[in-house]
């Protein structure tokens, strides 16, 4: 049976938490350790803005850039602690969404999603860059 984009959203949210931005904001603030990604293409980025404290890593990318058996330089060093705080975000959401059940699917074992993503970001009045 096959499954749609908004219910591979919905399965991630269900099984990731989620944060609202104040949350979101609080815990980058207190661990400088929180790593936060934005999945989508670099491209798209410039019309709306990053969390300035977010890595790109799209989300095509993420699949081997979060896997520590592959080759390093493959990977991303920032992935190789599995317990890490990461907070998932991309403009509205969704990509956020599964990008945080990617990660949670790999072993991370402290991922959340940023509810409304960079656009609920900035409407609660947090910088991007």
């Amino acid at each position: 049976m096959a499954i749609t984009f908004n219910q591979m959203v919905a399965a991630a949210m269900a099984e990731v938490p989620v944060v609202s931005p104040a949350e979101a904001h609080r815990r980058i603030q207190e661990d400088p350790r929180t790593l936060v990604i934005d999945p989508r293409d670099a491209t798209d980025i410039p019309a709306t803005g990053i969390i300035p404290e977010a890595m790109n890593i799209s989300y095509g990318a993420l699949t081997y850039k979060a896997d520590n058996e592959l080759p390093p330089e493959w990977r991303e060093p920032e992935l190789e602690d599995r317990s890490r705080p990461i907070i998932t975000a991309c403009e509205s959401g969704e990509l956020g969404c599964l990008a945080g059940k990617l990660l949670k699917d790999m072993g991370f074992s402290n991922v959340s999603i940023l509810e409304g993503g960079t656009q609920a970001w900035k409407d609660a009045g947090f910088p991007t860059r």
